[in-house]
């Protein structure tokens, strides 16, 4: 999943972002208002982080304009603004929830899933197709039908989480490198054929199909 951190504090911003790396997430990190409207205009983000008290343009003014712009993306308004008024104005125009500084990062990680999944539609805190369930508090991957548990590696969990996320979508190699990859980390040429290969080698290879010449994906199940 890719998340787009929106923080002028460069010691909480430093927090976020490591604690968003460590948790598998792409994450990409920007400082104010203006770059957080141009990252949103040129890339696809499945979540955004957004602080409030920004430069060059505040947050709530960043939220209203993407809202009028149709894009729905998941978004978390992370703020040390605790008044009444400030909050009722977050969430009105447009924000899915509110989390006050200082937090705790197991708060904050566990508040952006439940934003992702009431955004897709889906209560239930794991992901599946009918044939895989994964659960994103853990990485833990369960093949329903062997009765089957494995813990994934970061980029194996980013991977299969983007896939999860849209059973039965066929993702491009640039689209997958787009979801487990942040802004200048380095990309190895057959990274994501790597990764298919380790998950299937754990859960079988029907579990990811190949669309020759396409990409990849999860079929939708039953």
């Amino acid at each position: 999943m890719r998340v787009l951190l929106v923080e002028d504090d460069r010691m909480i911003g430093d927090a976020v972002y490591a604690a968003l790396k460590d948790a598998a997430y792409a994450a990409d990190w920007v400082r104010d208002g203006e770059q957080a409207l141009q990252s949103l205009a040129t890339h696809s983000y499945d979540l955004v982080l957004l602080d409030l008290g920004l430069p060059r343009r505040d947050g709530v003014e960043v939220l209203r304009q993407l809202r009028q712009q149709g894009n729905q993306v998941p978004l978390l308004i992370v703020t040390a603004r605790d008044a009444l008024e400030d909050r009722l104005k977050g969430l009105d125009a447009g924000a899915d929830d509110y989390v006050l500084k200082p937090f705790a990062m197991s708060e904050l990680l566990a508040r952006a899933r439940a934003v992702m999944r009431r955004k897709a539609g889906n209560a239930s805190p794991l992901m599946s197709n009918g044939m895989l369930s994964l659960d994103p508090a853990t990485r833990q991957v369960c093949h329903l039908a062997r009765d089957e548990a494995h813990t994934l590696s970061g980029r194996e969990y980013a991977l299969l989480q983007a896939l999860l996320a849209q059973p039965g979508q066929i993702f491009s190699r640039g689209e997958l490198e787009s979801k487990i990859y942040g802004w200048g980390e380095e990309i190895e040429s057959n990274a994501i054929e790597y990764f298919i290969h380790s998950l299937r080698k754990k859960l079988g290879s029907d579990a990811i199909q190949n669309v020759r010449g396409v990409g990849w994906k999860v079929s939708k199940g039953a």
